[in-house]
């Protein structure tokens, strides 16, 4: 079986360029903005890194801090979570060039994402 680390943690914010500023002056980290997805990505130091992503009050709400956990195989892990009465709320959905991510809902209600690069996917 293979790994599943977390891989990535995003912050959901109201001014995305805002709250990328806040944490690149507080804790030094690396910020890239990306405007034509309205999201940002950041770089921590020792950890693994992110992103802020928009409010839209449907998948990301104010205050959602979501981790993505990774995986080489998104279609198996949902299968395997719906197995284990996981529901999903946002089905494998591709980033175009990046790779592939799925949102899911644990059976306590933790929403909690899977993320499979694009060199990983088979």
């Amino acid at each position: 079986m293979s790994k599943h680390p977390i891989v990535h943690i995003e912050f959901s914010a109201h001014d995305r360029v805002a709250a990328a500023k806040f944490y690149a002056d507080v804790f030094n980290w690396k910020v890239a903005q990306m405007p034509e997805m309205n999201y940002a990505t950041y770089e921590a130091e020792g950890g693994p890194g992110g992103g802020f992503a928009t409010v839209d009050n449907q998948l990301h709400k104010a205050g959602d801090v979501l981790v993505y956990i990774g995986t080489d195989d998104i279609d198996a892990t949902l299968a395997r979570i719906v197995k284990s009465d996981g529901k999903i709320v946002l089905p494998k959905t591709e980033i175009p060039s990046i790779g592939w991510i799925a949102f899911f809902n644990d059976p306590t209600g933790n929403r909690v994402a899977l993320y499979t690069g694009i060199n990983q996917q088979a």
